[in-house]
């Protein structure tokens, strides 16, 4: 069975233990990065998982240090699950109105107005059904869209589910499809297209490798800008 192309996985450094992402390329060495992100290790297609760490093991001092630098993250923006907060929705600004009901939302969006209405049972817990409808509104489009790119590379559409990874934006697994962060639905519908199709055109290349890259201009060609502009503005969004 072929190795998965990307995997997230732990190890134990000088007593640390260590969660890091191992990526299989085409490249013909192995390298590691410590970011914001954490550890990643990149290696070549065929080296097994007891090479690769046995490779992290040996700089297991360096990886140790770098991990134990690194700034603090900073605090997500707090967002208050509130009557007349502002809660970005596919990039634009939607007005909280929150009132008592059977537990339903319902989205008003005609004209300039856009207003999500929150009407849990008396007692009920808001913040969980706006995260309720956020995820299935999420999931719904998510799917939409995964279908539209794997019209256009004639591919099966494969399973698509939600994540809530720390990390990623997105997954792909030939045995588990795609896994999309449900906080996607906060971003304008160009940012989510992009991270849409860099999962689909995994589907074609398990890596990151020069064909992979191919795949994803054909399906979604300025996604270098977009590729920044998620980065930029992935730092403004909500803590739910």
């Amino acid at each position: 069975m072929t190795a998965p192309a990307v995997e997230s996985r732990e190890i134990v450094l000088d007593g640390l233990r260590v969660a890091y992402t191992l990526r299989r390329s085409v490249r013909k060495t192995l390298g590691l990065r410590v970011d914001h992100r954490g550890l990643t290790v990149g290696v070549p297609l065929r080296v097994g998982l007891r090479e690769a760490e046995a490779f992290i093991r040996s700089h297991a001092a360096w990886v140790v240090d770098k991990l134990r630098s690194r700034p603090a993250p900073s605090a997500p923006p707090s967002f208050e699950v509130a009557d007349g907060t502002a809660l970005p929705f596919l990039g634009e600004s939607w007005t909280l109105r929150i009132g008592r009901g059977n537990n339903r939302a319902h989205w008003h969006g005609l004209g300039t107005e856009r207003v999500l209405e929150l009407l849990p049972r008396s007692g009920g817990d808001v913040r969980r059904l706006l995260l309720r409808e956020l995820q299935q509104k999420g999931l719904d489009l998510f799917r939409n869209r995964v279908e539209e790119f794997c019209l256009r590379l004639a591919r099966p559409v494969p399973p698509v589910t939600l994540s809530n990874a720390r990390t990623r934006w997105g997954s792909c697994s030939s045995r588990s499809g795609i896994r999309l962060h449900w906080r996607l639905i906060h971003l304008p519908l160009p940012l989510i297209d992009y991270v849409v199709a860099h999962e689909v055109a995994h589907l074609v290349e398990m890596n990151h490798s020069p064909r992979f890259w191919s795949v994803v201009a054909a399906l979604y060609p300025d996604h270098v800008a977009a590729r920044k502009a998620l980065r930029e503005a992935a730092t403004d969004l909500p803590s739910l």
